[in-house]
């Protein structure tokens, strides 16, 4: 395979399966609390009614104890239809003996906290997308741009991420699905509510930066094949969802990593297997205290040979699934 068809592929790969809107990246739910062009502060979620009980087993959940520490590890999706079937008495029942409750970001619903890292990562006025981009993709950006609202006059200070994950997002939210019912915002709600402290593994300007920090011409490859792939909708993160809600780990592994490993190893490193590398660094260390922790993650986390409890279980710790 080419080098232009890897860079090819690692963009449909981010684009058509919604990895950094549903699985990868939490940032991705507070930039669609609002339209891009006046994005406002916004209630927090409220708690609600539960979800509705998942089919099968539910979503992953797994669980690592010693002799002092229990931690839960479970796999979300940042953004759901609100309709989602996801509820099971497993999980309210390790959410609810947590002490403390982790997050990807403590502050996914934030849109006032990652305006200024947007005004710095993701507008670059002195290099338009119309410098960058053919005149026949520029017009092809503003039919996009459409879907969302705006135009490609509008779109073009934009960063090629930027501009490329606001379009990827864009049929996502036509077909219904929703930040505020996203599995972070319902657990954010009900930790509130009951008073438990939430903890992130990661900052939101960690997050923009693993996107911002592409090289030039693989966040062009992702603007462009996302250009191409917006025809397909929503139907990739529909295929995920079922499989993330009916516990199909082997299924998410396959729509969501497997592929993105082979084809695309950078981007699987830069998104998915360094971060699981951090956050299982940073599990050990829960280990090393006491108490009992509950760690909501994008479920592409928790799937695959290079998921974190596979790291954990290189290193001698022990996960079980629920």
């Amino acid at each position: 395979m080419t080098a232009i068809n890897r860079l090819t592929t690692s963009a449909r790969n981010l684009t058509t399966t919604a990895v950094g809107a549903a699985l990868g990246l939490a940032f991705t739910a507070a930039l669609a609390f609002a339209p891009l062009q006046a994005i406002a502060q916004v209630p927090a979620a409220s708690a609600g009614a539960a979800p509705a009980q998942a089919p099968g087993r539910g979503p992953g959940l797994w669980v690592i104890s010693d002799a002092d520490s229990t931690i839960y590890l479970f796999g979300t999706v940042h953004m759901l239809r609100p309709n989602t079937a996801w509820g099971s008495a497993s999980v309210d029942t390790a959410f609810n003996s947590a002490d403390t409750i982790w997050f990807e970001i403590s502050n996914p619903d934030d849109t006032a906290a990652i305006m200024p890292l947007i005004q710095q990562y993701g507008i670059s006025p002195a290099t338009p997308l119309s410098s960058l981009l053919t005149p026949a993709e520029f017009a092809e950006l503003d039919v996009a741009a459409q879907t969302m609202g705006a135009t490609a006059a509008q779109l073009d200070p934009l960063r090629p991420w930027f501009a490329a994950l606001s379009l990827a997002m864009a049929p996502i939210l036509a077909a219904g699905y929703d930040p505020e019912s996203g599995v972070e915002m319902k657990l954010k709600a009900r930790a509130e509510a009951a008073g438990k402290p939430i903890r992130g593994l990661e900052t939101i300007d960690q997050q923009v930066r693993i996107l911002a920090t592409l090289p030039e011409d693989i966040q062009l490859q992702f603007l462009r094949a996302t250009l191409k792939d917006m025809k397909e909708g929503a139907g990739p993160l529909d295929a995920l969802v079922e499989a993330w809600a009916s516990g199909d780990v082997e299924g998410l592994d396959r729509l969501a990593v497997a592929e993105m490993k082979v084809e695309t190893p950078h981007i699987h490193d830069v998104l998915l297997v360094k971060r699981n590398v951090d956050w299982a660094d940073q599990i050990q260390g829960l280990l090393a205290g006491s108490g009992t922790a509950f760690i909501a993650v994008g479920a592409a986390h928790l799937a695959g040979e290079d998921s974190v409890q596979a790291i954990l279980e290189r290193r001698g710790v022990i996960s079980v699934r629920q």
